[in-house]
């Protein structure tokens, strides 16, 4: 039991409910290293220094169900957008084709009930920023049509229809097509992802949306004062909505000083031509350097659980989960450098007094509910109405 932690007690609980991890950028890492040749990438094998997440790793941190981003970068656009998108979907499903006994599709909360009594990993897709649609409702149509169960309304940067956390304010929240996509993910049965989207976005998102929303991997702003994290008052909205906030892992969005740390590390790639977000070896190289030069503030295990605890007091205990996002960050916290970490924060969970059952809503009941609920609010919504044929030029001008 190092530093008081029960990992015997947090495995046991994992075995019964696993954790329901929000966003895993695996694809996109697979896109990054091996052009999506997954011989010359096999998670079937122990890839540590070269990813964060192969199926050895899965299984030994408990996992579940997992949402694997189909992310692409928001710096791209229009049709190439859809097309990178099409290409993320594509790589999840011959992952899953290749490891049947590992990997069990998953659409519904059913699915993922059946793939957890089957000890099978539940496997869903979750869409990354509104880019991937080309404000086009079809096309958000034709997403949820090849399996996607989320998309987060924006990333990095603002879409024409959406504000952005981390871009100039642009419409000022949600504009009128905005709200209208929102719309259209209740009728359809995705959900609304909250993560990456200004704040004004997050409160005209809940005053639109008739379901419940995620927010796929962010934590308290309250915590640590970054704009990819979630107020409390749009926390203490969450009950009403019954939505899941979904605490991250990433250094510099929970770790004050391990963010601006991040900044001059992020402009030192750019300074040498690569992506902050690049995770290449080249570019992690590039990193390691800078960390000799520059030693990096570190992110614990307890960092996380600060969030945790907080979200839990402002939001309640049904209205939290985790979304790590792996492979989709240089850096993660000690004790949760990979997918295999998870039960050394439940274990830090446990030793601060979380009840087995509350820990049972984090890791898997809370994910299940959310997407069953947006499930019977598209049952009814889609009973109403049909399919929005609106465009963003009609809405928005």
């Amino acid at each position: 039991m190092p530093g008081g932690r029960d990992l015997g007690a947090a495995r046991g609980l994992l075995a019964e409910f696993p954790v329901a991890d929000g966003h895993n950028d695996l694809p996109w890492a697979l896109r990054e290293q091996a052009g999506y040749d997954l011989d010359r990438l096999d998670v079937a094998a122990d890839q540590t220094g070269r990813l964060h997440t192969d199926l050895p790793r899965l299984r030994a941190g408990g996992v579940g169900a997992q949402f694997w981003s189909v992310y692409v970068r928001s710096d791209m656009a229009g049709d190439d957008a859809v097309s990178a998108t099409l290409e993320q979907i594509d790589c999840v499903d011959r992952l899953l084709a290749r490891h049947p006994g590992e990997l069990a599709p998953a659409l519904t909360a059913d699915d993922m009930e059946a793939a957890r009594a089957q000890g099978r990993i539940a496997s869903l897709k979750g869409a990354e920023g509104g880019h991937s649609i080309n404000a086009s409702l079809a096309t958000l149509r034709a997403l949820y049509a090849l399996g996607v169960r989320y998309m987060t309304l924006t990333h990095n940067d603002n879409v024409a229809w959406a504000d952005s956390a981390t871009d100039v304010p642009r419409v000022g929240g949600l504009s009128a097509f905005g709200r209208e996509v929102v719309r259209e993910m209740n009728r359809l049965g995705m959900l609304v992802d909250l993560s990456h989207v200004a704040a004004t976005t997050m409160r005209d998102a809940l005053d639109t949306s008739e379901a419940p929303v995620v927010f796929s991997h962010s934590s308290s702003r309250a915590v640590c004062d970054h704009p990819r994290n979630v107020p409390d008052d749009v926390l203490e909205r969450l009950p009403a909505n019954g939505g899941v906030a979904m605490a991250t892992f990433v250094p510099k969005f929970i770790l004050p000083a391990a963010a601006e740390w991040t900044a001059r590390a992020d402009e030192n790639l750019r300074a040498h031509g690569f992506h902050p977000l690049d995770t290449t070896p080249e570019a992690m190289r590039l990193h390691a350097a800078f960390e000799e030069a520059n030693p990096r503030p570190a992110a614990t295990v307890a960092t996380v659980a600060d969030h945790l605890d907080h979200m839990r007091e402002a939001a309640g205990v049904d209205h939290v989960g985790i979304g790590g996002d792996f492979d989709g960050t240089a850096f993660t916290p000690e004790g949760l450098e990979d997918v295999a970490g998870y039960p050394n924060l439940i274990a830090e969970l446990l030793a601060r007094g979380w009840s087995r059952t509350d820990l049972s809503k984090l890791t898997w009941r809370n994910a299940v509910r959310v997407l069953r609920d947006a499930e019977a609010v598209a049952r009814d919504a889609s009973g109403r109405r049909g399919p929005s044929t609106a465009t963003l030029a009609a809405l928005d001008g």
